[in-house]
């Protein structure tokens, strides 16, 4: 007469105590796997993945002589994980005209040594190794592998801008490091 009374023969699902509780401490654990490890992921994933590539304000166009290189000298912020640094770097800038401007990295391709400007022979020596390089970066002699890194740049209202970048020295190739 009750034969359907046992709800495990009936079909019907029975939730014990232990069930709930089994069930409540796993969704909790894989909300908490998710706060937790997402964080992390970014942390380990995102530097690889993306680069901020920050336009660094270098001069007004109209203080750049025309035909003249320049060193310039600017501050830019550099952020590695959650740490972030103030650093000074220098670019040497080309005036050719109102609008167009070289915007040259100050290393050395050959090691890594920064370059100077010889005004009396209108060149880029090396004062390490005595690679020479034209008002173009293309290399006169010495051991240098490749001319020298242009920057990007840009103008905007009479300023010119550039992204800061470091290459690979000592390599034929122009490898961003």
């Amino acid at each position: 007469m009750y034969e359907n009374s046992d709800p495990r023969k009936s079909g019907q699902v029975l939730t014990t105590r232990r069930g709930f509780f089994k069930l409540a401490i796993g969704i909790m654990s894989f909300v908490n796997g998710l706060v937790l490890g997402i964080p992390f992921l970014n942390a380990l994933v995102s530097p690889a993945l993306k680069r901020k590539m920050e336009w660094s304000r270098l001069s007004e166009m109209d203080s750049l002589p025309v035909g003249r290189p320049v060193e310039v000298k600017f501050r830019a912020v550099t952020e590695d994980a959650y740490h972030f640094t103030d650093v000074l770097h220098s670019v040497w800038v080309i005036r050719h005209s109102a609008d167009e401007v070289t915007v040259l990295s100050p290393i050395c391709t050959h090691l890594g040594c920064h370059f100077l400007w010889n005004s009396e022979r209108a060149r880029f020596e090396c004062p390490c190794h005595a690679s020479v390089f034209d008002t173009d970066g293309k290399v006169l002699y010495g051991p240098a592998p490749r001319p020298l890194d242009i920057l990007p740049n840009k103008i905007e209202n009479g300023v010119l801008f550039a992204r800061y970048e470091r290459f690979k020295v000592g390599v034929p190739e122009k490898i961003e490091v």
